[in-house]
């Protein structure tokens, strides 16, 4: 029996708007932020990756902590949507902050100006924000093809986001007059179209029910048997005490039991090892404006390699839903996808060596390609993955499930931009120069080639043990 549609396009494209505020903060900071830092503040790369590493201690806390506190979130808007709303508004004055570094204050001050304002985004803004936007995946649809959809339409609108901030970022610099003041006018742009796009996202959606929610969850029943179901217990309710409560009661679990939930499903630290490598990868990747400067001796090529990355990916996106269908399901997919990936990455560090950018374009463009379904279906993997939780323990913790992804996001672009910090330094890195020593052209050779080859080859070895669907398949079976 097909599966019940709860979602327009109109809806589905609202949401997806949504993931260009998250990359307006996460694009312009992973690719810009150490650069503007090193050459414009004049900062030293290895304590700002330092400052970097620490600041994730704090991240790592304050994702679960968001993820529980969105599952107990009752309101008018939902549980997610009010976290995604008002958490954006501080995303914006903190990105803002960053690039606002005054100039007359000691290092030390700006290196605490930078850290409080960095860790503030993304332990607490960046955190609510992201976690709810991700979680509204399993909170307004039950229809497994909708998910998919909504997350291959969410990472058009990321990748091209990112695509388009890379592309236009540099040129917008020397427009306003380069320095300091046209770094903080440019974020100030950013900011407002991040707070235009999430409010747009947030409204264009609503959630579902918890009634609805749960109806059919243990079985995996039809939608009609579901209806059934929802409606006998409904009639019950009335039957035993006259009136229906507003809402279901509340599950009571600490944040410890929420972090217990996850420790114990394999499936979920897959995905988030998964995501923390993928984000890594696209950290030490958007550290390319180094590569560019001063390997390939152009900066401006760091626009078009994200176009050779971003394209391909938007095109991939476009056929994910399809192909998950064609495949049943998305496990063999994901997985002959990053092998694709992998060769693609190690292409490129072939074409880098002999010094070919047309090659490297096409080896990257491949490399984007086959990394597509995963990007695409990875929210709906999540939602499995948070099904698979239900049918073993019986507790549904959407919120926290989806932990992953602003864990994974933080937590891996901050490792990637941390290395990539702290190997410039050890390189001997000098911000400004014209020129750099032969030990800094190789780190930055290992840095955008190499790295990113190895990472794509770990992520491929996790997919391989990562078959969710198989295992809620067999829970079900057991379950008649």
């Amino acid at each position: 029996m097909n599966e019940k549609k709860y979602l327009t396009w109109a809806n589905k494209v609202g949401y997806g708007s949504g993931d260009i505020a998250g990359n307006v903060v996460y694009a312009l900071l992973s690719a810009f932020v150490m650069i503007f830092l090193t050459d414009t503040v004049g900062l030293n790369a290895g304590i700002v990756g330092t400052l970097i590493a620490v600041s994730k201690v704090f991240d790592g806390v304050s994702d679960i902590f968001f993820g529980a506190m969105i599952d107990k979130t009752h309101s008018r808007m939902g549980k997610a949507r009010p976290w995604m709303f008002y958490g954006y508004f501080g995303c914006a004055l903190c990105l803002v902050a960053i690039f606002c570094i005054p100039a007359d204050l000691s290092d030390f001050a700006k290196y605490a100006w930078f850290f409080v304002a960095y860790t503030v985004l993304n332990a607490g803004f960046y955190t609510a924000n992201n976690i709810a936007y991700s979680a509204l995946t399993a909170l307004i649809t039950k229809n497994n093809h909708e998910r998919v959809q909504m997350g291959s339409i969410r990472f058009m609108f990321a990748f091209g986001t990112s695509m388009l901030i890379q592309t236009i970022t540099v040129g917008c610099v020397a427009y306003f007059g380069g320095g300091a003041a046209a770094w903080r006018t440019v974020a100030i742009i950013y900011a407002i179209v991040g707070v235009i796009s999430n409010s747009i996202s947030v409204f264009s959606v609503r959630e579902l029910s918890e009634e609805e929610l749960e109806a059919g969850e243990h079985t995996g029943s039809s939608e009609h048997e579901d209806r059934e179901q929802a409606g006998e217990a409904l009639a019950d309710r009335e039957r035993a005490g006259g009136t229906l409560p507003e809402k279901l009661p509340e599950e009571k679990y600490s944040l410890i039991d929420a972090f217990k939930i996850l420790a114990h499903n394999k499936y979920y630290l897959m995905i988030c090892g998964s995501y923390i490598l993928m984000q890594i990868y696209s950290a030490t990747l958007n550290m390319g404006i180094y590569f560019m400067t001063y390997v390939l001796k152009n900066a401006n090529l760091l626009g078009v390699f994200s176009w050779a990355i971003n394209i391909p990916m938007i095109l991939g996106l476009l056929f994910t839903p399809a192909l998950v269908a064609r495949w049943k399901g998305m496990y063999k997919l994901n997985i002959c996808g990053y092998t694709l990936g992998t060769v693609g990455r190690l292409g490129v560090v072939i074409a880098g060596y002999m010094g070919s950018v047309p090659l490297m374009l096409a080896c990257t463009a491949i490399a984007a390609i086959g990394m597509s379904p995963l990007q695409g279906d990875m929210n709906a993997l999540i939602a499995t993955c948070s099904e698979y939780t239900y049918l073993t323990t019986g507790k549904r913790v959407d919120g926290t499930m989806y932990s992953c992804t602003s864990f994974g996001t933080k937590i891996g672009g901050g490792i990637g931009t941390a290395l990539a910090g702290w190997l410039l330094a050890w390189s001997g890195y000098v911000g400004g120069a014209a020129e750099q020593s032969a030990s800094c052209m190789n780190m930055l050779h290992i840095m955008y080639l190499w790295l990113p080859m190895i990472f794509n080859l770990l992520i491929t070895l996790i997919l391989i043990r990562l078959n969710v669907e198989k295992a809620n398949e067999e829970l079900r079976a057991k379950a008649k």
